[in-house]
């Protein structure tokens, strides 16, 4: 550590106060001298522990403690800057240019608003204020906000230097028709008494605290201070045990839990929440979810509003799951993208239509409308892929416990349509590798003496993994090798091989084809 001749003036209090530094941004944890060099020193925690260099200690003395080991460093205070007041905030951007943000599309949340539409180009009816990356810190001048920026409905404070909720409520108290707040990447200090800032925040409805590293916990003890809220997104925080929330969020529309590894165990404790419609668990980890308050087929009283789920990117394998799914009473959209859930045939479009059939009151999967005759045909299917099953398991007679259980609609189907007729059942082949292996042979017209060979390769596999195979055996780089293949069913025609990027299946080749090779 260098001594730096010049030593800005350091603000009081300023340790726990959020600093910039070369586009990071950090907390201070200390301020003071660093022996054996001269000068001020500010100790920082950074919220990118990457950017750091130890844990808070230099020479065996400990200044400061990191929750990371690599997340400390100490600056000179005139490499970081303590941030600007909101008001100063807004006069430096949208006095730069009023004419080009105010004919901008804001979107907020699931909302939008044009500017363009404002008669009166002026900061006092600006019905959003924009301030991300603008380093607030603080309100300003008391009072001052109501006066200049009066009508603003949506604020954004994102990537702000606000160190605590008293400064945010400091700033949304003098704007009463507050109803947007983004408040994303930041790290605010838990409010000693959070009912006490209810009046700042009475108007909110929606909130966005993406990636502010703060758990379930800390939420519901924020969340006294937001009486009215109704979407709430607390996407890629440090969440993993939720609790339930008692006499907070009750009004609670919209949640995205998005990118927070949670303990699935817990989950149902939200669901209690009256009015929860839309409920976001993406590459949450979710594997299993289970209503045990009912049996199979029947509505549970859990999450009794509950209309739209998203568990994209998740763990789910099991039908069982999505049978459990078929118990929320009010689902109607439902987006399932990037989970492990397979059937017999080891089609994806047959597990949409396995979804449509075992989720009756459907009407969105995966953002794509279900028209009644989507609805019908993937019914009727499922009638007969599960046929066969249904006959050895009683059929009409007396059917087994473990079909209903592994079914819970199929008598409801039988009912609507009729009960399937031995000729019309499918019977799918069994989803094994080798059922998926295919037979190829690998020749080389341009090398008559190099022999034929002979390779099993999965249909799925793309053809820059069959080129990378090709490398290996042949030590011909893959960008050299030009591929076409030929067809028992079409002696005599040669077909191109012309992207990297698609399948075997693709390019309908099947078992015993065989696959030309050449290079330059």
């Amino acid at each position: 550590m260098a001594a730096d001749q010049t030593e800005p003036e350091v603000p009081e209090n300023a340790v726990g106060r959020r600093v910039s530094c070369g586009g990071e941004r950090a907390t201070v944890r200390y301020v003071g001298p660093v022996p054996p060099t001269a000068g001020l020193w500010l100790g920082v925690e950074w919220d990118n522990a990457d950017r750091g260099k130890h844990d808070g200690s230099h020479e065996g003395v400990q200044y400061f403690t990191c929750r990371h080991p690599t997340g400390g460093s100490f600056v000179r205070p005139a490499k970081v800057s303590f941030g600007v007041d909101y008001l100063t905030a807004v006069e430096q951007l949208y006095q730069i240019d009023t004419e080009e943000v105010l004919s901008e599309e804001i979107p907020i949340s699931s909302k939008k608003l044009e500017w363009g539409r404002i008669k009166e180009r002026s900061l006092e009816t600006l019905p959003s204020v924009l301030l991300s990356q603008c380093e607030v810190n603080g309100p300003g001048t008391d009072g001052e906000i109501r006066k200049t920026t009066p009508n603003v409905q949506w604020l954004d404070l994102s990537r702000s230097l606000l160190s605590c909720w008293e400064h945010v409520a400091s700033i949304t108290q003098q704007l009463d028709r507050l109803e947007g707040l983004q408040l994303s990447y930041n790290r605010l200090r838990l409010p000693f008494d959070p009912s006490a800032l209810r009046h700042a925040f009475s108007s909110l409805r929606v909130l966005s605290l993406i990636g502010c590293d703060v758990t379930w916990t800390q939420v519901l003890q924020c969340a006294p201070m937001w009486p009215q809220l109704e979407e709430l997104c607390v996407e890629d925080n440090n969440i993993t045990e939720l609790h339930r929330p008692v006499d907070v969020l009750q009004m609670l529309k919209t949640l995205n839990l998005s990118g927070n590894r949670l303990v699935q165990d817990t989950l149902l404790s939200l669901a209690a929440l009256p009015r929860l419609e839309q409920l976001n668990l993406s590459k949450t980890g979710l594997s299993v979810i289970q209503f045990d308050d009912v049996a199979p087929g029947c509505h549970t009283a859990m999450f009794p509003a509950l209309k739209n789920l998203n568990v994209d990117h998740n763990n789910i394998s099991e039908w069982r799951v999505v049978d459990e799914l078929a118990k929320l009473p009010s689902l109607v959209q439902f987006s399932c993208r990037g989970n492990q859930l397979i059937s017999s045939d080891g089609n994806p479009k047959t597990v949409n239509q396995l979804l449509i059939a075992k989720l009756g009151q459907l009407i969105l999967l995966n953002n794509c409308q279900i028209h009644p005759e989507d609805r019908r045909g993937a019914e009727i299917d499922y009638i007969k892929i599960f046929g066969e099953e249904w006959l050895k398991a009683g059929g009409r007679s007396q059917l087994s416990t473990q079909f209903t259980c592994e079914h819970p609609r199929y008598q409801t189907l039988i009912d609507k349509y009729g009960a399937p007729e031995e000729g019309e059942l499918k019977k799918p082949e069994p989803f094994a590798l080798k059922n998926q292996l295919l037979k190829i042979t690998f020749v080389f017209p341009d090398d008559a003496e190099r022999k034929p060979i002979e390779k099993k390769l999965p249909a799925s596999m793309v053809i820059q993994k069959v080129k990378g195979l090709l490398y290996r055996l042949l030590k011909v780089p893959a960008t050299d090798l030009k591929l076409t293949y030929t067809s028992l069913k079409m002696v005599g025609t040669e077909f191109e091989i012309d992207s990297d990027l698609k399948t075997l299946q693709f390019y309908s080749i099947e078992d015993g084809d065989q696959v030309l090779v050449r290079w330059s």
